[in-house]
């Protein structure tokens, strides 16, 4: 099989690459190809219809496992046309030319296409209502996979996290040092999911052959299994760094609520999805954060 890794530099790209890797004949794609753990990244601007195209023409996939996305959620409330481009424009162009093509397409999307106001984990099915323009970007994301007719399959996920790349666990580390003091959101609560996992769970549904025989769409929740609230997140970073010697004087943490800490797009308040429909159709059993963390965190540590 042929696939195309797209976004192979990011920290969900850098975990696929070698689970890909083992199933088929990959091709890793990424504006900054230098980043990718994939020895022969195309670098390549997947925003570029022709060059996007070209690519596709060249390469010709049976899948396309677009690992890309525009995940600065508080950059994309100014800069909305390059957040759709990435999230919304990306994803339609490669639901056309896999529908056209008989290939197939995975593609992933987020927590945040809720408003947060559920008392219970969010199902599949339960109505959408993007507080942000990230949100709203990654749902009209989902609906033109959705609507192209291609054979997809969409994941969506939450608070990932990874040893390399953007993320609260390495910004945590990083004001970790600097400060004594740090205070953080206590009243958001959600699911982090290790990066790792996201792409053993991608493995698995490829391997359980969940994906559509035909055209059509499935779409499925996958988090792992702990919930918290960021700053016990936070907290759960500081035990473990600190256990590793990542940290010698962790800083202490104070719990605030979302008005002490203004951002300019708003998060829902609870995120955590319900992952039923994906354990029953793969076998997959979430971890929980303490072992994944774990995991994560003495990646930083090996030579």
């Amino acid at each position: 099989m042929k696939i195309l890794l797209t976004g192979a530099a990011g920290q969900l790209g850098n975990e696929l690459y070698p689970l890909l890797s083992a199933r088929g004949e990959v091709l890793a794609a990424d504006l900054y190809a230098a980043g990718s753990n994939a020895p022969d990244c195309r670098q390549a601007d997947l925003g570029d219809p022709a060059e996007l195209e070209q690519l596709l023409g060249d390469y010709a996939p049976d899948l396309v496992v677009n690992a890309a996305a525009y995940t600065a959620v508080d950059k994309a409330e100014e800069d909305q046309a390059l957040a759709s481009l990435v999230n919304e424009a990306l994803p339609a162009r490669l639901a056309t030319w896999t529908r056209q093509n008989g290939s197939a397409l995975v593609h992933y999307s987020t927590d945040y296409v809720f408003d947060g106001s559920s008392s219970r984990p969010y199902l599949e099915e339960d109505p959408t209502g993007p507080l942000s323009v990230y949100g709203a970007t990654k749902l009209a994301g989902e609906r033109a996979v959705r609507s192209s007719g291609c054979r997809s399959l969409i994941l969506r996920t939450s608070w990932v996290y990874s040893s390399h790349g953007h993320n609260f666990v390495l910004s945590m580390l990083r004001l970790a040092r600097s400060n004594t003091v740090l205070r953080i959101v206590d009243d958001q609560v959600g699911c982090p999911t290790w990066a790792h996992n996201l792409a053993r769970v991608t493995a698995a549904c490829l391997d359980s052959q969940v994906m559509p025989k035909s055209g059509g769409c499935r779409l499925f929740h996958y988090s792992d299994s702990t919930v918290v609230s960021w700053h016990g997140f936070a907290a759960a970073i500081f035990e473990q760094a600190s256990r590793l010697g990542l940290l010698e004087n962790p800083p202490q943490l104070e719990k605030i609520d979302t008005a002490g800490y203004p951002q300019a797009a708003t998060r829902p308040r609870y995120s955590v999805l319900d992952t039923s429909e994906l354990r029953r159709a793969t076998g997959f059993e979430p971890p929980g954060l303490s072992q994944s963390l774990m995991q994560c965190l003495e990646e930083l540590i090996k030579p």
